[in-house]
């Protein structure tokens, strides 16, 4: 199993996420490219994905991400297994926590994505998301939020990475 982990980073908060996700998956399994430095087509060469991003302000994308965000609708994403994990402060933008998580869900579901690791949205509290299925039960991937709840964001990434391990190994058996 070949993973390709994309992310943008301006606090290193997302990176630093990223390396865990790598550390819990396997350094020899995940190859990371910071999108500062990496056109969004090297996700075309991989067929599995996890893709990070953080929301900043009222609900804006993070900047990295900002810069490639019209390239997305080139990349044809068809038959990639795709996981998604955001950074968003829950208190401080409650309005808006995980927006940018939910807009690149929406951009990954139109390039023909299939994703995984939908992530359970109990134990958060926030008033409103972009990131919630339809359903509202669920995140569209692993919500983190360093600002409030940084002590138990190891947690949920290894919770998380055991999640999407099986999710892909189940597809990977059909």
């Amino acid at each position: 199993m070949n993973i390709a982990l994309f992310y943008g980073s301006t606090t290193c908060y997302t990176e630093m996420a990223a390396e865990k996700i790598q550390t819990e998956l396997g350094a020899e399994q995940v190859t990371l490219f910071n999108i500062k430095d990496t056109a969004l087509t090297e996700m075309a060469d991989h067929d599995i994905l996890i893709l990070g991003i953080s929301t900043w302000d009222y609900g804006e994308i993070q900047e990295d991400w900002e810069g490639h965000w019209p390239e997305i609708v080139d990349i044809d994403l068809s038959g990639k297994i795709i996981a998604l994990y955001g950074m968003g402060d829950q208190i401080g933008y409650t309005e808006w926590f995980q927006d940018a998580l939910g807009m690149l869900h929406e951009q990954v579901i139109a390039q023909g994505g299939y994703v995984i690791g939908y992530w359970p949205n109990q134990g958060y509290e926030f008033a409103a998301s972009k990131a919630l299925t339809e359903d509202q039960k669920h995140f569209v991937g692993l919500a983190l939020d360093e600002d409030n709840q940084y002590d138990v964001s190891d947690e949920r990434i290894t919770t998380w990475c055991q999640q999407i391990k099986t999710e892909i190994d189940e597809i990977l058996a059909d």
